[in-house]
């Protein structure tokens, strides 16, 4: 098998993934037009994504971008690390491929996000990535949505229009993913295209993972909650949850988007509580904040197909489905993968934005209009032969 140009109808592309938990980084491959998805290929997930100096590393680029920038030295010293980490994700899905990708989808290691201050910061090194690897990169999938009014985020939601065609979806359904942050996408799969108006509507709902992996990191020594066992021994503190500092947020009318440690408050307010009742108050707070989010919506979804490593946790799935009026499945219950939606979901857009379509849309983002999206880097040195043919 071999890779098709670009331009042409159907490709294979790879999409790359680290989230903001930094556990580790996702590839998979998609066979796609940018359109429609024609099928999943291989994928992995490269864990851990960093050793214990670049992740302190990343850890201090996150912190000082929130409190006036980090210094050049560490961005560019962070940049090569994540370059590096996903380069090595390429190298071993590569080895189990009989196919080699037409371009690469890379997300970059988000450092930073802000939209009310018009600022987001993804870090890596596309143009080094690209010469690596002997292919062409597509990165920087953000800044132009946000330069065109949008929050920058959600960028997954045309992928999950693709994929609710895909699973032959007839009402509206909402993809839900539980990582550091929560975000839902409503889809209406009876519209055409992902930037018709009425086809989609997405946002951050709140804290997702994030604030119970810190509690559990500062209390137990722990990186998380592993099925759920802290909360499931735990009692949900109401009183906690009324002093809460995300009601102002999930109130606010979408578009809107976070940074992971925009409600680090939220967990601050549980100081005091056993480790087991703060696992179970902070997984009741992601749960409740999911649930708010209907009412953004322009009708209650059919079915909520959860992705993320929120979908793991068997607490969390038992209050998401008393809290919500639908079902409440892993999206494994589709047929798909739910450890790998958002690698997936850049290898899409890096064809969409090969082909020039557009990457969000006003019921997404909040940009003013459907915006294209994404930069090519090329290789710079002359093309190598590969041992696919191409």
């Amino acid at each position: 098998m071999t890779a098709a140009d670009p331009l042409d109808d159907t490709v294979w592309a790879m999409g790359l993934m680290c989230g903001t938990s930094m556990d580790g980084v996702d590839a998979a491959m998609l066979l796609t037009d940018g359109v429609e998805i024609a099928a999943f290929g291989p994928s992995l997930e490269l864990t851990p994504a960093y050793n214990a100096a670049q992740r302190a590393l990343l850890e201090r680029v996150m912190a000082t971008e929130a409190t006036g920038g980090a210094m050049a030295d560490d961005i560019d010293r962070a940049a090569r690390a994540v370059t590096d980490i996903h380069f090595a994700a390429i190298t071993a899905l590569r080895a189990r491929l009989d196919m080699d990708a037409a371009l690469i989808g890379f997300h970059g290691q988000t450092v930073f996000h802000d939209p009310e201050a018009g600022r987001t910061v993804q870090i890596g090194e596309a143009q080094r990535l690209a010469d690596l690897i002997d292919l062409p990169v597509i990165a920087d999938f953000r800044s132009a949505d946000m330069m065109a009014g949008g929050e920058g985020a959600p960028l997954a939601p045309f992928f999950h229009f693709a994929l609710a065609r895909h699973i032959e979806a007839q009402e509206p359904v909402a993809f839900l993913n539980i990582g550091g942050v929560a975000n839902v996408t409503w889809v209406n799969p009876r519209k055409s295209a992902p930037e018709e108006d009425g086809a989609l509507v997405a946002f951050d709902t709140g804290p997702g993972n994030a604030l119970i992996n810190d509690w559990m990191a500062h209390h137990t020594g722990e990186p998380l909650d592993r099925d759920g066992a802290a909360a499931a021994q735990g009692q949900v503190a109401d009183d906690c949850l009324r002093q809460n500092a995300t009601d102002a947020y999930v109130a606010r009318l979408p578009p809107k988007s976070l940074d992971r440690n925009t409600f680090a408050l939220a967990g601050e307010r549980m100081a005091g509580l056993s480790p087991e009742d703060g696992a179970a108050t902070l997984t009741a707070l992601t749960a409740r904040t999911i649930a708010a989010s209907i009412a953004h919506m322009p009708l209650p979804p059919s079915r909520w197909l959860v992705c993320g490593g929120g979908r793991h946790n068997p607490v969390m799935m038992r209050m998401l489905a008393d809290a919500l009026d639908a079902p409440v499945e892993p999206v494994e219950a589709t047929g798909l993968d739910g450890d790998m939606l958002e690698a997936q979901a850049f290898a899409y857009l890096a064809v969409r934005s090969r082909r020039g379509l557009p990457l969000s849309a006003p019921g997404t983002t909040g940009c003013n209009t459907p915006v294209k999206g994404g930069v090519l880097s090329d290789p710079r040195h002359p093309r190598r032969e590969h041992p696919y043919g191409f």
